[in-house]
């Protein structure tokens, strides 16, 4: 558990908790200003990060309220500009515009990227900047992908305050079907074969007639 974590995550309230039930101390020691800092992008987090096709992310309106969205995309599209900064394209959805309401007035986001099929998560949080389509051209064209049909809105840039890599205890692991397409490719081969094989013990028996 990195310090920057810590340090967010720990509120006085949490502390008063951690010390009522006996966890303070053992978790005192992340608090230290020795401990590990933990909010930049290593190579281990920007391939992690780029390699994602999505991710949840939590905003707070301005009445207190959280608000909990998935956003996806092709694999890679939130990008890592550089060690405290990543960003995506926000293109236009239902036009409720509550996660772009919600960052006008308080920019801290908090995201989960998950990888089910290795059962690793990875948490951020941060401070998010929107910036218009037509503010900044070169921004949107460095993070849009060319494949997808959409026109992005805005820009959504994300300073790094903390990172997280979280516990896989309680992850369950799942595959989308691209996932699977190499087992799923595996298990055809093996069925023609045996059909093939099938066939010709029929014919060879008789059976065919």
């Amino acid at each position: 558990m990195p310090r920057a974590f810590a340090e967010i995550s720990f509120t006085p309230a949490v502390l008063a908790l951690q010390t009522q039930n006996g966890s303070a101390q053992g978790y005192s020691k992340f608090l230290h200003p020795d401990a590990e800092r933990g909010d930049r992008i290593g190579p281990a987090e920007a391939e992690f990060i780029t390699g994602r096709d999505g991710f949840y992310q939590a905003t707070v309106s301005d009445s207190g309220w959280p608000y909990v969205q998935f956003r996806g995309g092709p694999a890679g599209f939130l990008k890592v500009l550089d060690d405290q900064t990543i960003a995506y394209a926000d293109f236009r959805g239902n036009r409720q515009y509550l996660s772009a309401g919600n960052l006008a007035q308080n920019d801290r986001v908090s995201m989960i990227l998950m990888d089910y099929p290795n059962r690793r998560r990875l948490k951020v949080w941060g401070r998010a900047k929107l910036t218009a389509a037509t503010e900044n051209p070169e921004l949107i064209a460095q993070l849009q992908d060319t494949s997808y049909r959409g026109r992005p809105e805005r820009a959504v840039v994300i300073t790094i305050e903390a990172l997280d890599w979280n516990c896989p205890q309680h992850i369950p692991q799942r595959m989308t079907l691209e996932e699977l397409e190499p087992q799923l490719e595996t298990i055809r081969t093996e069925h023609s074969r045996l059909k093939s094989e099938n066939e010709e013990l029929r014919t060879a028996l008789g059976l065919n007639d």
